[in-house]
Formats: structure tokens, sequence, C-alpha cells
């Protein structure tokens, strides 16, 4: 067995300054210098998962192919690296607490009284070394959630304080990202902001090893050898990551300046190969070059946050550069659509996006939208519960079942062609109850989506308690509205089709959690050839 080298990835000044991005850029460099690398996520709240958690409080709940309800920035590492996750890439202080206070429950720790060092600790110590037990992985990148000096991230600083004692300089290292703000009343860039962040974790016993400054404007040599000098960080560890246009654009700029060559000269590692990232290089070029330009609405009830829809727009943008297409995504609040207004929301689309969610809160502007664009003959991808209002408005509008409805929204409906699967009736607790996780679909070969997957044999991941109701299936089929997609095991539909319009598909998983900067979706990728015809 090689000895795991570990790489922290904290974060100073502000939130949200793209600790995520950094890790996985890091990740992708070192990934294409052939080593095997996996990122993690600590998330310092107290909730076991986001699953959970408002859209609006916490953007997207990501959901990896074993079933786990996680933070978003695994789907950054997805895209970025094209490997999947798992449960153990994302820990939270519920899920530490939890295993903590059932050990105590047991009797584990034989009357010890039960305190946040050693023992909340030495789980998240346990968490972190978890991965780099499996034998699979080189480099394990751990980010560190929330901003240092925050109660709540406490735990995990001084377990990183003490791993780094525990397994030494040259198998750790942290990397602390911080901001350098410009101030234009002044036409200055400002360090103090990262002198006082160093000065917050050295408090705590941690000596970063590499700064990455995030900027609006480049940094100059002398910044950059001032904040080393106050700082106590080698000159060529202070990295500059300025703002950039895409996201996709990090890895290159983070090999400009080096980081990955810094890492692994402080890991004592060796810079074995020249980085091959000719595909990333070619999905940048043609992100940014595109041939044709569309305007595609993504009908849903959390758009006001778009990190709520964060794998479906990246999915776009994979698949709009797959096409040679820049994609400008209108986003439009389903609970403002009404039968009066409709056209001026969505008469300029070449294509229409129904997204998911939950709750009856703008499930009829969805409805109307779905109605829309399928006697516009409008190219439109309805997901989960997009897919569900597809089917209502079909029940209602062209098989005639007057109020037919989901038993989310109407438990009374004569028509329920969405209904509570099953297994979920007898289901009381919330959180990671739902259906969830990869499933196998097994597609029709007269079908659209057999011609954009190139197979009768897939595996999707889902998130979602309610179905479509087979009592209704041959109402559906005599109508136009065809199940393509099935489950073999549980039979519940998984997709369907109105194989007489243009480009109308509906689907009960999530397809957006499956898309990569290397391999854009094949529905994706479709529907946007759609939007472009």
């Amino acid at each position: 067995m090689t000895d795991v080298k570990y790489v922290f990835v904290t974060g100073g000044v502000t939130s949200s300054l793209g600790k995520g991005i950094i890790s996985a850029s890091l990740a992708k460099l070192l990934q294409s210098r052939g080593y095997s690398v996996t990122i993690q996520k600590l998330d310092p709240y107290i909730n076991v998962d986001p699953g959970t958690l408002n859209p609006y409080e916490h953007g997207e709940c990501y959901v990896t192919l074993d079933g786990a309800e996680t933070d978003l920035d695994l789907g950054h590492y997805e895209r970025f690296l094209n490997v999947p996750t798992s449960q153990a890439n994302n820990v939270t202080t519920g899920r530490i607490y939890q295993t903590v206070i059932n050990k105590e429950r047991k009797g584990d720790y034989l009357g010890k009284t039960v305190q946040v060092i050693p023992h909340i600790t030495d789980e998240i110590k346990r968490i972190i070394k978890l991965l780099g037990s499996l034998n699979k992985f080189d480099i394990v990148i751990t980010e560190i959630g929330g901003t240092v000096g925050d109660i709540e991230s406490l735990p995990y600083i001084e377990s990183v304080r003490q791993l780094k004692w525990e397994l030494g300089s040259g198998n750790c290292l942290v990397i602390h990202l911080t901001l350098v703000p410009y101030l234009s009343a002044s036409g200055e860039l400002k360090t103090k902001p990262t002198q006082h962040s160093v000065k917050a974790l050295l408090e705590a016993g941690i000596q970063p090893d590499v700064l990455v400054l995030r900027t609006e404007k480049s940094l100059t040599e002398d910044i950059k050898r001032k904040v080393a000098l106050f700082c106590n960080v080698e000159e060529n560890a202070v990295i500059e990551s300025v703002d950039v246009s895409t996201i996709y654009e990090v890895p290159m700029r983070m090999l400009e300046e080096k980081l990955d060559q810094t890492v692994l000269r402080k890991l004592n590692l060796p810079v074995k190969d020249e980085p091959y990232l000719t595909p990333w290089i070619e999905f940048l070029n043609k992100l940014k070059n595109p041939k044709y330009e569309i305007i595609i609405g993504l009908v849903g009830k959390y758009v006001e946050l778009p990190d709520a829809y964060k794998s479906i727009v990246e999915s776009l943008r994979h698949s709009g550069s797959v096409n040679e297409c820049e994609i400008d995504i209108k986003y439009i609040q389903s609970e403002d659509i009404t039968e009066d207004n409709i056209n001026d929301h969505l008469g300029d689309l070449h294509g229409i996006l129904i997204a998911p969610g939950f709750g009856s809160r703008g499930i009829e502007g969805k409805i109307l939208t779905s109605k829309y664009a399928r006697e516009n003959n409008i190219p439109c991808f309805c997901i989960c519960l997009g897919m569900q209002c597809a089917v209502i408005d079909f029940a209602r509008n062209v098989i005639n079942l007057a109020g037919a409805h989901s038993t989310e929204v109407d438990h009374k409906t004569k028509f329920p062609v969405i209904d509570l699967m099953e297994e979920q009736k007898r289901v009381i607790n919330k959180g990671g109850t739902m259906r969830l996780g990869g499933y196998k679909c097994v597609i029709r070969k007269d079908s659209m989506s057999f011609n954009l997957y190139g197979k009768t044999e897939i595996i999707e991941r889902h998130r979602h308690r309610y179905e479509f109701n087979n009592k209704y299936l041959c109402n559906f089929e005599e109508n136009g509205m065809i199940p393509v997609g099935i489950n073999p095991d549980s039979k519940l539909v998984e997709i369907v089709e109105i194989p007489s319009l243009k480009w109308f598909i509906g689907v009960q998983f999530h397809p957006e959690y499956n898309s990569t900067v290397i391999n854009p979706h094949p529905l994706f990728a479709g529907f946007v050839r759609a939007c472009i015809k």
C-alpha cells in the first residue's frame, strides 16, 4: 500500500469564494498528471444531510449513485473529474454527532465523559482518513465548509491541526483560500483581510502551506511578496485566482499559476507527466466560440436562486459546448405563469425545460407550461416533478380527465395520474427516505430516448416519492404519450415521450446528475440540438 497524501482546503474572509471550484480544479490538474484523486466535503451544519433543506437555504441537493443526499459541491467534483462520488464524500456535523451519540448510547466509551476533544475530533479524523484507506487514491482533497473563525467550523479546524501533526508535513498540507478586495475609491487591492484570516488560522494552530487569493484584478508581484512575508508562506506558494467568465477556466488558470506543481512538491511527489488536458481545452474552445445562439426557458419555483438548479444549468453548458451553441437561460418563476400572460413568458423561447421540485406552489404554472410547449410544438424537457406536470397536463387536456392531478397536491382527485409510491405510504421520517440513487431503466428501441442513449438499459439517479400511476398506462398510450422507459423490477414509468412532436421528453429521474464536462448527458445534448433546429 502506498501512503495516501492529504490536502485540506479552508476558506477565510467571506463565504462563497469558491473552495469547491478550487478543490475540483486542483484535483483535475493532479488527475491530468496521472494521479488518482478524490475530494470530500465537510459541512459544518447540524442537519444530517441537506435532503430536508429548502433549496433557498442551501441551493441544490445533489444525489450520488449510492443514494446519498449531499452538498452541491459534489456535483462540481463529479463534473470536473468524471468520477462518481459516494456517501463517504460528504460529511456533516449532524452525521458526526449522530455517530458519536450512538456510540455513547451503546457504551462504547466505557463511562468516559464524551467531549468535542477527543471524541468528536477523533470521529472527524476517522471519516477523513476513511477515503484514503480504500487503497484507490493517491491524494485525498478535503474541503472544509464555512469560513475560518466560524464557531461551527472549529472542530474541523482542530481535527486538521491534529492530522497535520500526526501525518507530518510531507504527507499533508493546507490550502487557504481568501479574498483580496479591490477598493475602487482608492484604486487599491487590499491584503489586510487575508492577513487577518491567516492570523485566525494561526490562532487555531494551523500554518497554511499555500494561499490562493481570489481577486477581481490581477495581483502585482509586490502584493504577492507582501502576502508571503506577512503570512509566513513561500512566495511561489501565493497563488492568484482572478475572476473568470466560466468556472471551467479555473483549472487552466491554476495550471498557469503552477498550483498543482506547488502541491506535488510540498507533498514530496514527482511532477511525473505533462498534464493531459486536450479534451478540456476543446470543451473550453467550443464554449467560448459558439456557432449558434438559443434561448432556453428554465421554468421552476426556486429560480430566484440559480444554485437551486446548479446541475441542470451546468448540464446545459456541457451540451451547449458539444453542440457549439451559446445558451441564454431565461429563469421563469412558475408561480407567475397564467393563461393570460403565458405567451409573454414563453413566446421568445427556442426550448423549455420544466424543472424538478416539491410541493404545491407553482404547480399550475408548470402544467400550463407543458400545455403551451405541447400545443406550440416547442422542444420541451421535463424532469422529475416537471414530468409529473406534463402527465397531468396530458391527462386533463388530451385524455379529458377533468381535474386529474397528483395526490401530493390534491389527495382527493378523481383521477390520481400521479400517486405516492406504495412503499412510501409507510414512511414517517422525511430525511433520506425517498427513492434515492441509481436505478435501472429499460428503454424501448422504437423511441427517441433509445436513439439518444444508443442502448436499451441505463442507470439514472432518482430523488422522489411520487410516480406515474400505472392504472392509467393504456389511456396515455392510446392518446399519444408513450411510456418508453420502465424500471424492470418495480415496473415504474421512468421516461415518457410524445412522438408526434419535434422533441417532448419527460423523465422521472435526474439526468443532470450524470452530465460531466467530458461526457455531456445524451438527453441534454439531444434537447439542445432540437432547440437549435
